[in-house]
């Protein structure tokens, strides 16, 4: 898009933070309510397909300097760690513990370690829907 777009960069900011924002708080209830690593990948790599669409793929790269393919190469691994480590220490595979502790700003909050394995999830899949997405461009 070379017009003039001023509307839409205008708009696409507030929506990119307003999807970033949702897809954070998808991410993190996902051990107790619906969401998880999963939805919140896929919706946070959403924005950054919005951000494609409103800018170019070189002007988005700038700001966000990734090689999506390691992304995903990491996010697997953290994924396979995050269930070997509870088979390391004598735990069945995948076995999580929490604990509540009291954060600066948030408050009492419970931090379990299934938000490690989401985590790689996550990254696993924003990894891959950017990849995919970023090849399909390269053919149009």
């Amino acid at each position: 898009m070379k017009g003039n777009d001023v509307i839409l960069r205008t708009v696409s900011r507030i929506v990119v933070f307003i999807i970033l924002t949702f897809g954070v708080e998808l991410f993190l209830s996902g051990h107790n309510d619906p969401g998880g690593g999963f939805i919140g990948g896929l919706v946070l790599s959403s924005a950054l397909v919005l951000l494609y669409v409103v800018y170019d793929i070189e002007t988005v790269h700038e700001g966000v300097p990734l090689d999506f393919k390691k992304v995903a190469a990491f996010g697997a691994m953290l994924a396979v760690l995050s269930g070997t480590a509870s088979a390391v220490l004598g735990k069945p595979f995948l076995s999580q513990t929490f604990g509540y502790f009291d954060l600066p700003i948030f408050g009492v909050t419970e931090l379990a370690t299934v938000t490690i394995f989401e985590a790689g999830v996550a990254l696993t899949v924003i990894g891959t829907v950017e990849t995919i997405i970023l090849s399909i461009s390269k053919d149009v």
